[in-house]
């Protein structure tokens, strides 16, 4: 089987590439969040009259923190996804790296092993890329739902705001 280990490593640069987009992404969403309750606690006191009085307006701000905070907790799963995969030892996992092979010099060892075996060399590769794409979803999938429930928070907000100025 005549193949070029090239086109691995290509797929695994593009991964990396999706991986961080996906932290990005994240991060962005996060930052907005910080700079909406960042705005809303500087103004609290101007919304406290309001709160004593409108019963619909204490429960849109309740349902956009239930938003936020449900947004937030996927923000930071996306930073660190739970999975549990079963491999065996792969010299190009990092933890396998670490802890699997022994001494720095036995990993070496294992490596050039695996590098010089072209059918373990694809093997290996083929599991990094699957245990990405795992990663990947994973994030992209919390990623969808915290932007889901950002948007459902601004769409209280929004309706918050509209209240408050009728009130004016």
């Amino acid at each position: 089987m005549n193949q070029d280990s090239n086109n691995y490593w290509e797929q695994l640069e593009r991964l990396e590439k999706l991986i961080r987009a996906s932290e990005l992404k994240a991060g962005i969403i996060f930052s907005f969040h910080s700079l909406i309750i960042g705005l809303f606690v500087d103004k609290l006191d101007k919304f406290r009259p309001i709160f004593e009085s409108n019963v619909a307006f204490v429960i849109l701000s309740f349902l956009w923190m239930i938003s936020v905070l449900i947004s937030i907790y996927y923000t930071f799963k996306c930073f660190k996804p739970q999975m549990e995969l079963k491999y065996d030892k792969n010299v190009f996992f990092f933890k396998d790296a670490v802890y699997s092979f022994g001494s720095t010099k036995e990993y070496t060892k294992k490596l050039m092993e695996v590098c010089g075996n072209e059918d373990e060399i694809y093997l290996q590769l083929s599991e990094q890329i699957h245990v990405e794409s795992k990663i990947i979803d994973q994030k992209f999938l919390c990623v969808h739902k915290s932007i889901k429930f950002f948007g459902l928070s601004i769409i209280f907000v929004l309706l918050s705001l509209g209240f408050w100025i009728i009130t004016l």
